[in-house]
C-alpha cells in the first residue's frame, strides 16, 4: 500500500497502486450454489486454476477438481458447508485438462443464503506456494535485518530511515525502532552527511548502485574516527515502483589502519630505496647532506636541517664523538661545534629562514637573517630562495643559520642526542609550526659525525613507530657516506701530499737540454693516481728522463709510485742501461704487494701468484737515457704510450719503442731503441690522461696531442700551456703528467776527447791534455787539481785495465773528466795501511772531487770525477788532517 495521504478533515480513501499485498498472495474466490454446484467463478480463480468463468459454472467443485480419492470427504464437507458451517483447511486439487496440473490451496470457506433464503458457501482460495514465497522472503528481509553482522537500513522516498537492523542501533545507540524517521546529517558531520545525502539521491533518481562509497564519522559519545565502506542500491516493489534506497555499512576502520600502515611501510621502502640510490653519489661532506634532505623532504618530512662536527670538515684526525664519551659534547657547557650545512622546507607559505643563533661562532654575513636571506637553496647550501618568517629547526636558543658554526646546551635534546647516540622525539612549541621533531644523531661506526633534525608541521600526520626506525635508517645511511667521504678525503689529502713532494721540485736541469713539466693531480671528486716523471742525473754529464703510471688509485697507488720512483733512482746511480733498469723494477713491482718474508717467493713464482699470496702492482714506465755529447737517446719502455719526437720543420711522430709487458707482468725480456735527436728538436713523454678520455679513442687523442706540438720555437713552457689548454682533457677523471724537453747538445768547443796508448808516458801526455784544455776554457784554478786526479786514473787504467785508453773532458755547468779502458773489473776504494806504498789515489779522487765514479761501456768502463766550475761555490782545500788520513 502506498502512503495515505492526510487532510485536515482526516484520512481520505485512495486506490492502492500496483504491487499491493494482494498482488503477491494472488487471492481467488468462488461461489457455491445450493445444488452444491459453481455459480460464480472469479478472474483469479481462472489464473489460479487454469479454467474459465464458463468451464467452471454448472459444475460440482468436488469432482472437477479434487483427486478421486479425496471426493468422498469432498462431498462430505460441501454439505456440511451448505448446513451453514464455515471450514478452513489445506486442499490439494488438480486442474482438468490434459496438463492436470496438481497443486495445494488454503481454503476459506463461508456460508452464504440466496435471494430466496437457501443456503449457499463463498469461498477463498490462496495458492500455498505464493504464501510460502512471502514466508521465505519475509524470513529472508528479516534474517538481513536482524541478523546481519553488518548495519542495514531502509531509506524511504524522503530519504528517512524506515527501518534498521539490530546492528546499527548497537553501534549508534537505541533500538532499531529509535531510528525510524531520522537523516544521515542525524549521525555524521556535515561535511560527510552531505556527501552521504548526495549519493542517496543519485541512486534514487538513476537506480545506479553504489560500490564502496567511503564515509568518516564518529559513533555518538566516541571521539575515535572510525571509517565505514557504504553500499547503496535502490529497492522496487513488486510491480517495479522505486519504493527506497537500502544501505548496506561495514566498518573497515582495521582494514584502513592496516592499508595506511601497508602503505606507510611501502613509503618506507621506497625512502630508503631512494636514499640508496641518492645519499653517497658524491665524495663532498655537504653534498652527501644536501642528498639527505633532498630524499627526506617532502617525503619524510616537511623541515629537516643537518648539523656536523665542526672538526669533521676542517679535518681534523681525531673522531668527532663517540657514544658515551665526553668528546661529543666537548665543553661543560654543551656540545661540541657543529656547522648546520644543509635545511630544506616543503612548507610553502612559511619557509626556513633563519638567523644567527645565540653561541655562534661566525659573524653573519651580508643578508644573514635578512628579509631576503637564503634557506636550503639560497647558496650552494639548499634548494630554493626563502622569504618570510622562520621555521625553528633547532632544540637550542634560537634557529641557526645555514653555514654557521654553533653549540647545542648541554641539557638541550640535541646535545642529549649526541652524548647518547639515540633518538629524541621534541614537541612543537605552543603557537609555533613544528608540531614534533625527531632529533636523530648520525652514527657510523660508533662515531656520531652530526646530527639531523626532520620536524613536521601541525596538520602532517604525526610521526610514529615507524617514521623513527625510518629517521635512524636514513641518518645511519647518510652517516656512512659522510665518514666514508671524510676517510676518503683524509687518504687523498696523504696521497696528494706524498705524490707532490715524491715530484721533481721546480723546473729541473740538465746538460744539452731545456726542460719543462707538468703534472696536474685529479680533482677531489676523483683519487690521486699513481702518475711520476723524474729528470736524474747521470755521469758524463748525461740525462735518464723517467715518466711512469703506476694502475690504481688513491693512496695504495701514491705509495707504490713513490717505492718505484726511489727505485729508479737507485738504480740509475748504477748506470745500468735502460733496459736493465725495467727488468730490475719488474722485479720489484711483482715484489710490492707480497707479504713480509715472502718477496723472494713471489719473485720466483710470479706466474703462479695469486691474490691470496699478495696484490698485483702494475705500472707502465719509459725510461730513456740522453747523452748531449753524441745527441743520442736510448729508450726502453715497459707498457707505456710511446714518446713523441718533433724535429725542426718536421711533423710530430711516435717513436718506435717496443712496449714490453707492463712492470708487474715479468717474463719478458725488455728491448732498447737508440735514436739520434737533432739539435732544437723537442721530445715528449706523456702519461695517459693526457691524450686518454671516455669521450674520444685514445687514437684521436694521440693525434690531437701530436698536432698541438707545432711551432716547437716558442719557449718550451709556452709549448707545455699550449698542449693543455688545446687538447680535450677531461682533466679531472685523470692525472695528466708531461714532460718535454728540448734538445740543445754540448757544442764540440765544450767537449776534449783523446785516445792515450798503452804506455807509461801516457801518464804524462794525459797531464799536458787536461792543462792544454783548462788553459783554453779559462779554468785555470782547476788545472792542479785535475792533473793530479787524471794522473791518478790513467796510472789505474795502465795497473788494472786492458786495451787503449781513452781521456774525456766535459764542461758544462761543472767539469767531468772520464777515463775509458777494456778492463771489466771496476775499480774499489780501500784504505791503505800505514806500511802500503800505494792504494791511496781513489782516497785522494774522493776527497778532492765533488764527485766520482765507476760505470760499465759495453767494452769496458769508465771511471770519472766531476768538479764545480770556479764560479760556482767551489771546493773547500782539503784541511791537513784530510791529507794525513791518507797516510
Amino acid at each position: 500500500m502506498s502512503e495515505i495521504p492526510e487532510t485536515a478533515s482526516g484520512v481520505v480513501w485512495q486506490s492502492s497502486p500496483p504491487g499491493s499485498i494482494y498482488d503477491y498472495i494472488r487471492v481467488a474466490s468462488f461461489s457455491i450454489g445450493p445444488d452444491g454446484l459453481v455459480d460464480q467463478w472469479s478472474r483469479r480463480a481462472v489464473e489460479l486454476f487454469g479454467v474459465t468463468a464458463e468451464e467452471a459454472r454448472g459444475k460440482d467443485p468436488v469432482e472437477a477438481f479434487l483427486p478421486a480419492d479425496l471426493r468422498e470427504r469432498g462431498h462430505h464437507r460441501v454439505r456440511e458447508i451448505l448446513d451453514g458451517k464455515e471450514w478452513t483447511g489445506l486442499v490439494p486439487f488438480r486442474t482438468p485438462g490434459e496438463d492436470r496440473r496438481q497443486g495445494l490451496a488454503e481454503l476459506y470457506v463461508m456460508p452464504s443464503e440466496t435471494q430466496t433464503g437457501e443456503r449457499a458457501a463463498l469461498c477463498i482460495v490462496v495458492d500455498v506456494r505464493a504464501l510460502r514465497r512471502i514466508e521465505t522472503d519475509l524470513a529472508a528481509s528479516q534474517a538481513i535485518f536482524g541478523q546481519s553482522p553488518f548495519g542495514f537500513l531502509l531509506f524511504g522516498t524522503d530519504l528517512t530511515v524506515k527501518r534498521a537492523n539490530r546492528r546499527f542501533a548497537t553501534v549508534f545507540g537505541g533500538s532499531a525502532d529509535d531510528h525510524r524517521g531520522r537523516t544521515v546529517h542525524d549521525y555524521l558531520a556535515r561535511p560527510e552527511a552531505d556527501r552521504m545525502t548526495a549519493a542517496l539521491k543519485k541512486v534514487l533518481e538513476t537506480g545506479e548502485s553504489v560500490a564502496d562509497l567511503q564515509i568518516v564519522g564518529a559513533a555518538p559519545g566516541s571521539h575515535d574516527r572510525r571509517h565505514w565502506s557504504v553500499n547503496l542500491y535502490r529497492v522496487h516493489s513488486g510491480s517495479g515502483r522505486p519504493i527506497g534506497v537500502a544501505g548496506l555499512g561495514i566498518d573497515v576502520t582495521r582494514r584502513h589502519n592496516a592499508a595506511r600502515e601497508a602503505a606507510s611501510a611501502r613509503r618506507n621502502l621506497a625512502l630508503l630505496n631512494q636514499a640508496g640510490a641518492r645519499i653517497g653519489n658524491s665524495l663532498d661532506l655537504e653534498s652527501t647532506a644536501r642528498e639527505l634532505l633532498d630524499v627526506a623532504v617532502p617525503g619524510f618530512c616537511d623541515l629537516a636541517a643537518v648539523d656536523l662536527y665542526q672538526g669533521l670538515l676542517t679535518g681534523d684526525e681525531a673522531p668527532p664523538g663517540r657514544w658515551g664519551s665526553s668528546h661529543d659534547v666537548g665543553y661543560g657547557a654543551g656540545s661540541a661545534e657543529l656547522r648546520r650545512v644543509a635545511v630544506a622546507s616543503a612548507v610553502a607559505d612559511t619557509p626556513v629562514r633563519v638567523g644567527k643563533p645565540r653561541g655562534s661562532t661566525e659573524d653573519a654575513g651580508p643578508g644573514d637573517g635578512g628579509p631576503d636571506a637564503a634557506g636550503p637553496a639560497g647558496g650552494e647550501m639548499g634548494h630554493t630562495r626563502h622569504t618570510g618568517p622562520s621555521a625553528d629547526l633547532c632544540c637550542d636558543d634560537g634557529p641557526v643559520q645555514v653555514g654557521s658554526v654553533h653549540r647545542y646546551p648541554f641539557n638541550s635534546p640535541c646535545a642529549g642526542a649526541l652524548r647518547t647516540g639515540r633518538l629524541r622525539t621534541v614537541p612543537g612549541r605552543d603557537g609555533g609550526l613544528v608540531q614534533s621533531t625527531l632529533v636523530v644523531p648520525m652514527v657510523a661506526h660508533d662515531t656520531v659525525v652530526g646530527l639531523v633534525q626532520f620536524s613536521r608541521t601541525k596538520g602532517s600526520e604525526p610521526f610514529g613507530e615507524r617514521d623513527r626506525a625510518l629517521a635512524v635508517e636514513l641518518a645511519a645511511r647518510a652517516a656512512v657516506c659522510i665518514d666514508n667521504a671524510r676517510l676518503y678525503r683524509r687518504e687523498h689529502e696523504r696521497a696528494l701530499i706524498l705524490q707532490r713532494s715524491l715530484l721533481p721540485p721546480g723546473d729541473p736541469e740538465a746538460a744539452g737540454l731545456d726542460i719543462a713539466c707538468r703534472y696536474l693531480p685529479g680533482t677531489v671528486g676523483s683519487e690521486v693516481g699513481g702518475d711520476w716523471f723524474d729528470v736524474i742525473e747521470l755521469p758524463g754529464h748525461r740525462t735518464a728522463l723517467v715518466i711512469g703510471d703506476v694502475m690504481g688509485r688513491g693512496l695504495r697507488a701514491a705509495v707504490a709510485m713513490g717505492e718505484l720512483r726511489t727505485a729508479v733512482r737507485t738504480l740509475a746511480q748504477l748506470d745500468l742501461e735502460p733496459a736493465e733498469v725495467l727488468s730490475h723494477l719488474d722485479e720489484i713491482a711483482r715484489g710490492l704487494g707480497a707479504p713480509a718474508g715472502a718477496q723472494q717467493s713471489a719473485r720466483a713464482h710470479h706466474k703462479t701468484r695469486g691474490p691470496e699470496l699478495s696484490e698485483v702492482y702494475l705500472a707502465t714506465c719509459v725510461y730513456a737515457v740522453y747523452d748531449p755529447v753524441t745527441r743520442r737517446c736510448t729508450f726502453a719502455n715497459a707498457g707505456h704510450l710511446p714518446p713523441v719526437l718533433l724535429e725542426p720543420g718536421e711533423e710530430a711522430l711516435l717513436l718506435d719503442v717496443p712496449p714490453g709487458m707492463p712492470l708487474g707482468v715479468g717474463g719478458e725480456p725488455f728491448e732498447e731503441v737508440e735514436v739520434e735527436l737533432p739539435e732544437g728538436a723537442l721530445l715528449a713523454l706523456y702519461t695517459d690522461g693526457l691524450v686518454e678520455s671516455r669521450d674520444h679513442p685514445l687514437d684521436e687523442g694521440l693525434s690531437a696531442f701530436r698536432s698541438a706540438l707545432a711551432n716547437p720555437g716558442r719557449p718550451l713552457e709556452d709549448v707545455c700551456d699550449h698542449v693543455l689548454t688545446t687538447l680535450d682533457t677531461h682533466h679531472g677523471e685523470d692525472d695528466i703528467a708531461l714532460l718535454m724537453a728540448r734538445i740543445q747538445g754540448l757544442p764540440s768547443e765544450a767537449v776534449g776527447d783523446w785516445r792515450l796508448p798503452r804506455e807509461p808516458r801516457s801518464v804524462g801526455r794525459a797531464r799536458e791534455l787536461a792543462r792544454a784544455q783548462l788553459t783554453s776554457w779559462e779554468l785555470e784554478p782547476l788545472v792542479d787539481t785535475v792533473e793530479l786526479l787524471v794522473s791518478e786514473l790513467v796510472t789505474n787504467a795502465l795497473r788494472y785495465g786492458e786495451g787503449e785508453i781513452r781521456l774525456r773532458l766535459l764542461r758544462d755547468r761543472t767539469l767531468v773528466c772520464e777515463v775509458w779502458d777494456a778492463g771489466l773489473v771496476q775499480p774499489r776504494r780501500r784504505r791503505a795501511k800505514d806500511t802500503d806504498e800505494g792504494g791511496r789515489g781513489l782516497q785522494l779522487v774522493g776527497l778532492l772531487s765533488a764527485a766520482w765514479g765507476s760505470r760499465r761501456t759495453p767494452r769496458g768502463k769508465t771511471v770519472w770525477f766531476e768538479l764545480p766550475l770556479p764560479d760556482g761555490d767551489g771546493l773547500a782545500e782539503p784541511t791537513v788532517d784530510q791529507l794525513l788520513s791518507m797516510f
